[in-house]
């Protein structure tokens, strides 16, 4: 194949788009697990936790927006595919994060009494945009096929899916919290550590056996041998987040980030091997990067946007996280 600009230029919008939904994932991931293990913690515990995604978890979503964004103009055969096939799903996620972000206003506004509900309706949105994430992700990897056992898959990944977001909410909190919240942050990280694993290894393995080609990727010699590193590195992170959260004095000792760091390089090699395992397609055994790409002069225009956009995103949430970082306080409003 010729690496022409015309060749280049759908890979280059592919790879975008792929950032910005790992960026989604991992940062609107950690907020969406402090949301869900929100319902776990005391009232004054409830306030830090809520304040240690205050400032972010609004600008979280920004790469949500944007990888969508580039789905619908850079590669509309593919947008008017995906969408279609998770319509339902879709709206699903959606009225979960306006739940979330109803819930974040009202909850501080509210009269004591109804402060409680709207901190489960924060929670019951955090893990309807959770699980629905998870279904897509099923479907997209069994290229929307039907039958038992592609539902099945996909099922599987809804329902594990939150699981490995509260991993991410929980060493987010090691991180931003201090003594008996920061302790209680280390114990769920605890909790859910396996059964993320698990799942995680259980989508993993699934995955080649239903999609036939992704078999073929991933076992046939010498890949194999190639692409073995994946799932070693995989492995050292799990037991490193395994053993940091074994030892509350290694914590103490301020190396709980080791937790959150952990899980995230779980999930940039995850997403690695994904991105492997589906090149050259957009969508699974469907359509291609080029046959799913706009008209090349559409997507120069639109390149032109993006190089703007982009670097505007990444300076902007670089300096959001330097100017908050820090250890959570109580929440305050401004009036």
């Amino acid at each position: 194949m010729t690496l022409d600009w015309v060749t280049l230029l759908p890979l280059i919008f592919m790879a975008v788009m792929g950032l910005a939904l790992l960026a989604y994932v991992i940062l609107d991931g950690y907020d969406l697990g402090v949301g869900l293990l929100l319902p776990f913690a005391t009232d004054a515990e409830k306030d830090v936790m809520i304040s240690s995604i205050g400032p972010f978890w609004d600008a979280n979503e920004t790469w949500l927006v944007l990888g969508i964004g580039v789905l619908l103009v850079a590669f509309p055969l593919a947008h008017g595919l995906v969408l279609s096939a998770l319509y339902l799903p879709v709206a699903v996620m959606l009225i979960g994060l306006i739940l979330r972000g109803v819930s974040f206003d009202f909850r501080v506004k509210a009269r004591a009494a109804r402060k409680e509900m709207w901190n489960r309706f924060f929670a019951l949105g955090s893990l309807m945009a959770a699980a629905a994430q998870g279904w897509m992700l099923g479907r997209y990897l069994t290229a929307f096929d039907k039958g038992l056992w592609p539902t099945l898959f996909s099922l599987l990944i809804a329902l594990t899916l939150p699981t490995a977001y509260a991993m991410l909410g929980a060493g987010w909190l090691i991180m931003k919290t201090e003594d008996a919240l920061q302790l209680k942050a280390v114990r769920w990280a605890r909790l859910v550590l396996w059964p993320m694993g698990a799942a995680m290894l259980g989508i993993s393995l699934a995955t080649p056996l239903v999609s036939p080609p992704v078999f073929d990727k991933w076992f046939a010699m010498p890949q194999f041998l190639g692409l073995l590193p994946i799932p070693v590195a995989c492995a050292a992170a799990f037991f490193a987040a395994f053993h940091v959260t074994g030892r509350e004095n290694v914590v103490k000792a301020g190396y709980g980030w080791v937790v959150f760091a952990s899980t995230v390089l779980i999930f940039v090699l995850s997403f690695l091997g994904l991105a492997y395992s589906i090149y050259p397609y957009i969508v699974i055994d469907k359509l291609t990067v080029w046959q799913a790409a706009s008209a090349h002069e559409s997507l120069v225009f639109i390149f032109v946007g993006v190089a703007i956009t982009l670097p505007a995103i990444i300076v902007y949430t670089v300096f959001m996280y330097r100017v908050f970082w820090g250890k959570a306080r109580d929440l305050t409003y401004g009036l």
